[in-house]
């Protein structure tokens, strides 16, 4: 049987090759494989920022000419060396035909990475590498009222720059979280989708906050401030522009310096302000940057031309809050293309304003008319109010038609106080009149002003031999 089978296959063999050339070329002529190309990975959300777990879904687009039938088998690589199982398509047609894959995937953490698409059938091609990263935020809520609102504002500052791009150059966010009653406040600066600041602080009513970059390249781009907790929001989307020119760095180095800071603390209002001189020694653009306490409050820039020198910059009226009001530091920061430096200053707490005192006009508030017996004029009595703005020791004296009573009086003050005084009638006459004025020394100057007065004697009785002579 063995022999018999063997002259069998012998004979067909025999056969196949006896076959026309033309029948025999077909035959042999293997099907042509299919065209492949694959587009790059791209993830659901490519730089996502949230809780976690995260669900992220990874696709890709496989590009297929083909005659006929084939069968497209591929996996996905990993950015961490794993790969993910041989999934197959059957696919069929004449022509251009596009599949689109896809791998879903869970990230409990912080990730920075990137997919491929591998196709093993009916050819092998490997994609390019398509990025993604992951940021997990754990948001721990802090107890607060129910009623608790936050919001949030932005602006860019300034919002297009066209200069020179150094690295004195700089845009600075700048924002202004505001709550309707006292609240800790955890915050971030996102740029162009990607935080780059984190902060946490006290807000009473509003405070203000700030993050800056240095550009390197003509750009366009906004940041948005945006509140965590204990209540989100978003501000308005800030946006900036930036035109670089080109910069030809001098031939030496220039060397920028901050000197003769000198700070003023104005007690009214609790402000505080400062100023300082800025040299170069050649032509440069530099950039100074004023702080309080750490925390930046204004910034500027100035530009020295060929042979440098000194100009004064100035720290306009800040107001003070919170532990700033008991004094701290200034710090002013100058930064050239090539040189910078500092430096800071202590400034004086906030005190009290001292109490300034008020008086009102002076009022007659009664008429003696005893002393008219004596053949005097009546006795006159007055009225007038102190007013201060804290507790104060008020010292003052009376000025009787136009003549200063020797007396200097001194009363305790805090608020509103009535003070009075009295004159006596002149001998020899029914009348008494004049001008009264209360004159404040201490702890301000000021007067009530003259107010003049006039009393008279009421007329006598008549007695009983001028009644019984008036007619019936």
């Amino acid at each position: 049987m063995a022999a018999f089978a063997s002259t069998a296959v012998l004979a067909g063999l025999v056969a196949g090759l006896a076959a026309s050339p033309a029948q025999a070329a077909t035959a042999a002529k293997p099907r042509a494989k299919a065209k492949v190309s694959v587009s790059t990975p791209k993830a659901s959300e490519r730089a996502y920022q949230g809780t976690c777990p995260a669900d992220i879904t990874f696709s890709a687009t496989v590009k297929l000419k083909l005659k006929g039938k084939t069968t497209l088998a591929y996996r996905w690589i990993h950015g961490d060396g794993s790969r993910s199982k041989v999934s197959t398509r059957k696919v069929s047609g004449n022509g251009t035909k596009l599949i689109k894959v896809s791998e879903k995937a869970t990230f409990k953490g912080d990730v920075k990475g990137w997919q491929r698409l591998e196709v093993l059938s009916p050819r092998k091609v490997v994609s390019k590498k398509g990025y993604f990263s992951v940021d997990c935020m754990e948001l721990k809520p802090i107890r607060t009222d129910k009623d608790l609102r936050v919001s949030a504002r932005a602006w860019a500052s300034p919002s297009e720059y066209v200069g020179y791009c150094t690295p004195g150059s700089k845009i600075d966010f700048v924002g202004r979280i505001s709550v309707n009653r006292p609240a800790w406040v955890r915050y971030r600066w996102v740029v162009n989708g990607k935080t780059v600041d984190y902060g946490k602080l006290k807000v009473r009513d509003s405070r203000k906050v700030g993050v800056g970059f240095s550009p390197r390249e003509s750009h366009r781009g906004s940041a948005v401030l945006e509140v965590l907790s204990p209540d989100r929001a978003v501000s308005n989307r800030a946006y900036y522009s930036v035109h670089c020119k080109t910069h030809t760095p001098p031939a030496h180095r220039v060397k920028v310096d901050a000197s003769n800071l000198v700070t003023a603390t104005n007690h009214d209002g609790c402000k505080v302000s400062a100023h300082a001189r800025v040299s170069a020694s050649g032509a440069d653009r530099v950039r100074y940057v004023w702080s309080v306490n750490g925390e930046v409050v204004d910034s500027g820039v100035t530009t020295f031309h060929r042979g440098g020198g000194s100009k004064t910059v100035n720290l306009s009226e800040t107001a003070l809050s919170g532990a700033a009001k008991n004094g701290g530091r200034i710090r002013l920061a100058v930064i050239g293309s090539q040189d910078s430096d500092t430096i800071s200053q202590s400034y004086a707490a906030c005190q009290a304003p001292k109490p300034t005192v008020s008086v009102s006009s002076v009022a007659v508030t009664g008429q003696r008319n005893e002393m008219c017996a004596d053949n005097r004029g009546p006795g006159v009595d007055f009225k007038a109010t102190l007013t201060s703005t804290g507790p104060a020791t008020v010292k003052y004296y009376w000025v009787i038609n136009g003549k200063r009573d020797h007396n200097t009086l001194e009363r305790q003050v805090n608020g509103s106080l009535d003070v009075t005084w009295g004159v006596g009638g002149t001998h020899g006459a029914s009348v008494t009149s004049g001008s009264i004025e209360l004159v404040v020394i201490s702890p301000n100057a000021t007067s009530s002003g003259a107010t003049a007065f006039n009393a008279t004697c009421p007329a006598p009785a008549p007695t009983q031999t001028e009644k019984a002579e008036q007619p019936a």
